[in-house]
C-alpha cells in the first residue's frame, strides 16, 4: 500500500488539479481511521480513503451531500471535486470545501448541555430529510442502520476474551433487551459513525457534521450512541429530548454502544484506550436513558 503522506497529495493535485498545484498542502493534526485528510490551501481539505473497504463513502458523499444538506441545521462537507487513481495510489478520492471549528474531541471548553440539544436537533432533521434514492444500509455503512444483532458474533466473542473482567451477565441482559425489537416505520437518514472526530465545535457550539462515508437510509438507533459515549448524566436526558426516537430505538441504540465498547475493550492496546471503553461501558449498564 503506497503511504499517504502530504507529497502524494501534492502530486496528485498538481496531476489532476493544477489550478490549485499552488497551494499549500499540510495534515491535519488528528486522523481518522478510514480517510487520511489533508488541508490544501485555506479553503479545501483533500479526503484519500486508507482502505479498499472505505471507498464506496467518496461517491456517496458526492451524491447525496449537496442535498442532504438542504435540510440540515448545521453545515457538512460540501463536494467541491473528486480526483482518480494515480501516482500510485489506487482509490478515488475527494476534494471538500473545509469547514473551521476544533473536533469535539480536542476541544476544550464546549457548552456541553448545548451540543446535547443541537446535535439532538441535527439527527432530527437529518431523519426527515427526503429519502429518494438514498442507499439502504448494508456492507457499505459497515451495517449501520441495519439491526444490531448483525454483529451478535462479535458481542460473544469479546465477552468471551473479557471473561471475568466484565459483568457478562449485565452485558448479555442489556444485548438481548436490544434485540428484542426492529425498525417499524419507513427507512430514514443516519449518519452511522456520530464520534467525536466527526463533530466540529466553534464557541463552545456544535457547528458541523463531517464524515458522511457510513451514511444511508435504515434504522437510525446506531446515531444515539453519543449518549453512552460522551455525554453523561442529564446531558443524556436533553440529548433523548431532541434526538426524539420511541423507546424500543434507545434500547437498540445502547446495544450498538454495548457492542462498540466490548469490542474495542477486547482489542484495547494501550491505557488510555482502555480506561475510556471502560468508563463507556459502565454507562451503557448503568444508564439505560430510557425506562
Amino acid at each position: 500500500m503506497v503511504d499517504i503522506d502530504e507529497e502524494l497529495v501534492r502530486r496528485l493535485v498538481a496531476a489532476q488539479f493544477p489550478r490549485w498545484a499552488h497551494l499549500p498542502v499540510s495534515a491535519v493534526t488528528r486522523q481518522g481511521w478510514d480517510n487520511r485528510t489533508f488541508r490544501l490551501g485555506d479553503d479545501l481539505v483533500v479526503r484519500l480513503p486508507s482502505a479498499e473497504g472505505y471507498v464506496p463513502g467518496v461517491a456517496k458523499e458526492d451524491r447525496n451531500l449537496p442535498a442532504l444538506a438542504r435540510h440540515l441545521p448545521l453545515p457538512v462537507p460540501e463536494p467541491v471535486a473528486t480526483g482518480a487513481p494515480g501516482a500510485g495510489y489506487p482509490y478515488p478520492w475527494s476534494v471538500r470545501r473545509w469547514l473551521p471549528g476544533e473536533t469535539l474531541e480536542a476541544a476544550g471548553e464546549v457548552d456541553r448541555s448545548a451540543v446535547a440539544r443541537d446535535l439532538g436537533a441535527f439527527l432530527t432533521a437529518l431523519r426527515r430529510a427526503p429519502t429518494s434514492g438514498g442507499p439502504a444500509a448494508g456492507r457499505h455503512s459497515c451495517f449501520r442502520g441495519c439491526h444490531p444483532s448483525t454483529y451478535g458474533d462479535e458481542v460473544e466473542q469479546a465477552l468471551d476474551v473479557l471473561r471475568g473482567r466484565v459483568d457478562a451477565a449485565a452485558c448479555r441482559d442489556v444485548w438481548a433487551r436490544a434485540l428484542t425489537s426492529a425498525w417499524a416505520a419507513a427507512p430514514v437518514w443516519f449518519h452511522g459513525d456520530v464520534a467525536v472526530g466527526n463533530l466540529l465545535v466553534s464557541d463552545g457550539r456544535l457547528s458541523a457534521v463531517i464524515d458522511f462515508g457510513t451514511c444511508g437510509v435504515g434504522d437510525p438507533a446506531c446515531d444515539l450512541v453519543p449518549a453512552w459515549t460522551w455525554f453523561a448524566g442529564a446531558e443524556r436526558t436533553l440529548f433523548r429530548e431532541a434526538a426524539g426516537l420511541p423507546d424500543d430505538a434507545w434500547h437498540r441504540a445502547r446495544g450498538w454502544a454495548l457492542w462498540k465498547a466490548l469490542i474495542q475493550l477486547a482489542r484495547a492496546a494501550d491505557r488510555d484506550e482502555h480506561e475510556q471503553q471502560v468508563r463507556v461501558l459502565a454507562a451503557v449498564l448503568t444508564d439505560p436513558v430510557v425506562a
